[in-house]
């Protein structure tokens, strides 16, 4: 399948997408110049001593750019370790590196709404009852029109 068909399936028909019943995790990705927002869950069991992503879904506020990159993002890390889940976000982040900020903001809530949920896991271990990881996006999706920059 070629990466243009992946993605419009992807935007047509998204992978992992509403919520998770038996979730035992969520983390928020936030856009403060627009108000979207993603909201990541998951279901982490522990493998061999190693935390597992077991299932995991999302939901958004946002617009198709969000809504495939959660399709791609969760559909890689479903059956992740944390560390490997951790790798992917570090990988995403990298690449991201790499395109136009307004191109980046999209993919980068998403792999922030990950990193949330893997972290609102870990910290409940310690305290059941703490609140959902929240995490604020740096780049702005708002193109520059030419002649403002």
């Amino acid at each position: 399948m070629t990466v243009d068909a992946q993605l419009i399936e992807h935007m047509m028909e998204p992978k992992n997408y509403g919520t998770l019943e038996d979730s035992n995790s969520e983390g928020l990705g936030k856009n403060p110049q627009n108000g979207e927002k993603v909201i990541i869950y998951l279901k982490v069991i522990e493998e061999e001593g190693e935390l597992v992503i077991e299932d995991i879904s999302f939901q958004a506020i946002g617009c198709s750019t969000t809504v495939v990159a959660g399709s791609m993002i969760t559909q890689e890390a479903k059956g992740l370790s944390f560390h490997g889940a951790t790798n992917l976000i570090t990988a995403t982040m990298k690449i991201l590196e790499k395109v136009p900020p307004e191109d980046a903001a999209c993919s980068e809530m998403v792999a922030l709404a990950l990193k949330a949920s893997m972290e609102t896991y870990t910290l409940r271990q310690t305290d059941k009852d703490h609140p959902s990881v929240t995490y604020q996006i740096t780049n702005d999706c708002t193109p520059k029109e030419e002649g403002n920059q």
